[in-house]
């Protein structure tokens, strides 16, 4: 264990020594990765897939118009635009360019990113645009008249915090900002709601709700229903438990009172409730309507949408103005559904969409104040996406269908299931060529396992073309931790119990290496976040199963990370290294402080962000130091932009991409490296 850590310097984000440790770091990758013959034309392939015009653009419809915001070769920073449905409908629509990027950033010498936009509603004259500097979370927040495609001057404004803003009407938002001392949470978040009105400064603004410093955050919004307006404010005491309360018009908090770690809110008349614990009969994962007046009298008859089973989760669901369309998944593949509310009885159901096997569908938009249109956009491993448009009741219609971005011949997709150490059945896809043929080949598995995410299936042009083209099988692993198979399976793999997520991972490493699909020496692993906390396990852990790790933007040192940026809001997940009834078991977890010099470990790819304000770079940068220490082959690859995301635009996420896979190639299939 390292009692006094050598390396803490390294968490000096934009120390001038740590900066230039970093420098020495990026030009010994560099030299590894990019010098050899392949590097530059897979970078090239990869940058190409990213900016392709024919792209579907996926849109956010706001009154009459669809709304965009789309990178490519000639706006790297993108532009924010917009269109109507019937231009949409054409297969080269004219947009109307609202704001554009690259020409602000431009001309205020910021390296301004696009963090999206709450546009008001139901006018939809005027929008928040939020703008990240190179990344970042946080954010600077300006007002953007949608008629004269302006900012508007002495409008709402804020400097670059982790703002939350909305709308409740032309001249009023709800924000939470930092305002000054005590304003932020320890995470970094917003503690209070406050309600601004235009033309006075936001800290002179009235406070209407505030969280306690040790909660995760504060926040406050305004329904603009027709009907139904209502003000909400919750706190989010951690990252899996929260408060929300009706916010009168005297000012008066009513709480909602559903169990803390339920998801819940309000919709017209109804109260939607997901318990992530067993709940007045109801097993965690239901979904659940109650009348929302009735709630608040005390009624606490449900009216159960989805009750889930051993193999079957909520996905999740949209609304239209009188349907609700649900999302489920069957191990890991999705089915759909429409749901239509009756007033004295049982929701009538009925399939929206056939959705192929090993597939994945997603609404991905939606018009609840006004129509029963829908969006649906379908794809699969080996299925580039359409987009469909219907209106419930009707026909769907096709709107846009991505070309295929890679060669599928010989390739196909199987799911199969691994048995864990404790005798769990995990799932897994595999996406590659048949090796019952050809024998043991270059394999990549992938993983995260945590915080309920749930990995499915999608059609991925950048992993084609960078490892399926070239013979490789690509896995990804769904393993707890996730929220596969609902609230339960992510509560196995938290706190103490995270290794059930590592045994997980390592059985179906072992089980790719009994069905013959690869070997240990070619089987590589990556994951980023809190998959490259994962990472950080397999190569501690279990570093006999692996040839190389790439482990991205990573969490690694947890005996630290609730001291480093938004760490704080992650102990629900992990655990409290400052409560002794957790110190034990995150030394145990912590891989930054499992490194030996004794063992023999896969060579490793570490890359983050220096505008990373979510998992500090510390992190990655702390590991290839004592990596190094230690005598292990290690690489880091740290760019100066693209925040959590680790890449800013699509040149940095192609070199990025190109760098993992070449470093993956050479160690996983190192007779063909050229390639």
């Amino acid at each position: 264990m390292i009692d006094n850590d050598p390396y803490a310097w390294l968490e000096d984000i934009e120390g001038e020594a740590a900066l230039a440790w970093v420098a020495e770091r990026n030009a010994e990758t560099e030299a590894a990765l990019t010098r050899g013959p392949g590097f530059a034309p897979l970078r090239k392939r990869l940058r190409d897939v990213l900016d392709a015009p024919d792209r579907i653009p996926y849109t956010a419809r706001r009154g009459r118009h669809l709304y965009n915001f789309w990178r490519d070769a000639d706006h790297p920073r993108g532009l924010w635009r917009r269109t109507t449905l019937e231009e949409y409908r054409t297969p080269t629509p004219a947009w109307e360019v609202l704001l554009d990027i690259d020409a602000l950033a431009e001309a205020e010498g910021a390296k301004w990113l696009w963090a999206g936009a709450r546009v008001r509603r139901p006018d939809f004259g005027r929008a928040l645009v939020c703008l990240s500097r190179d990344g970042g979370d946080a954010v600077e927040v300006r007002e953007f008249d949608l008629d004269t495609l302006r900012f508007v001057e002495d409008g709402f404004r804020l400097p670059e915090a982790k703002t939350r803003i909305g709308w409740i009407d032309e001249d009023t938002v709800f924000v939470g900002t930092d305002t000054g001392p005590g304003s932020l949470t320890d995470s970094g978040y917003p503690r209070t709601v406050r309600r601004w009105r235009r033309g006075t400064p936001p800290e002179a603004a009235e406070t209407v709700f505030e969280a306690e410093k040790d909660d995760v955050a504060a926040a406050g919004w305004h329904d603009p229903t027709p009907g139904f307006a209502r003000d909400f404010v919750s706190r989010s005491t951690d990252f899996h438990h929260s408060e929300l309360h009706l916010l009168t018009g005297d000012g008066t908090l009513v709480r909602i009172d559903v169990p803390a770690d339920a998801d819940a809110y309000a919709h017209r008349a109804h109260l939607i409730v997901v318990p992530k614990s067993p709940w007045l009969g109801h097993p965690a994962g239901s979904l659940l309507a109650f009348g929302f007046d009735a709630f608040l009298a005390g009624d606490r008859t449900a009216r159960v949408l989805f009750t889930p089973d051993a193999r079957t989760a909520l996905a999740g669901h949209s609304w239209t103005r009188n349907h609700l369309i649900l999302e489920t998944m069957h191990d890991v593949s999705t089915r759909i559904e429409v749901l239509t509310p009756a007033p004295d009885g049982p929701w009538t159901r009925e399939p929206l969409a056939d959705v192929p096997a090993l597939s994945a569908v997603s609404v991905t938009d939606t018009d609840p104040d006004v129509s029963d249109e829908y969006f649906l956009d379908v794809s699969g491993f080996l299925q580039p996406s359409t987009l469909y448009r219907g209106t419930i009741g009707g026909p769907m219609e096709i709107l846009k269908q991505a070309p295929a971005r890679f060669d599928t011949a010989g390739l196909r997709v199987a799911q199969h299931f691994a048995t864990s150490e404790d005798g769990t059945r995990v799932p897994y896809f595999v996406i590659g060529p048949d090796r019952t043929a050809t024998g043991p080949g270059p394999a990549l598995l992938h993983g995260y396992g945590g915080f309920e995410v749930s990995l499915t299936p999608y059609y991925g042009a950048v992993t084609g073309r960078a490892w399926l083209e070239r013979g490789g099988s690509f896995v990804i692993a769904n393993i707890r931790g996730g929220g596969e198979y609902g609230p339960a399976w992510h509560r196995a793999a938290l706190g103490a119990d995270r290794p059930r997520a590592y045994e997980d991972f390592a059985a179906v490493a072992t089980d790719l290496v009994d069905r013959g699909i690869t070997t240990p020496a070619m089987l590589g692993a990556s994951g980023g976040s809190n998959g490259g906390l994962l990472m950080g396990a397999m190569v501690t852990r279990y570093p006999e199963l692996f040839g190389a790790v790439v482990a991205d933007v990573p969490l690694l040192d947890m005996l630290r990370f609730h001291r480093l940026l938004a760490g704080a809001s992650w102990t629900a997940e992990y655990g409290n290294p400052d409560d002794p009834a957790d110190r034990a078991h995150l030394e145990e977890l912590s891989p930054y402080h499992r490194l030996a010099g004794d063992r023999t470990y896969p060579p490793v790819l570490l890359t983050t962000s220096t505008r990373d304000d979510r998992v500090h770079p510390g992190h990655a940068r702390k590991a290839a130091a004592r990596l190094r220490e230690l005598g292990h082959r290690v690489l880091l690859h740290e760019n100066t932009g693209g925040g959590h995301a680790g890449a800013g635009d699509n040149e940095q996420a192609a070199h990025n991409k190109a760098l993992a896979h070449t470093f993956l190639w050479q160690h996983l299939a190192p007779a063909d490296a050229g390639r």
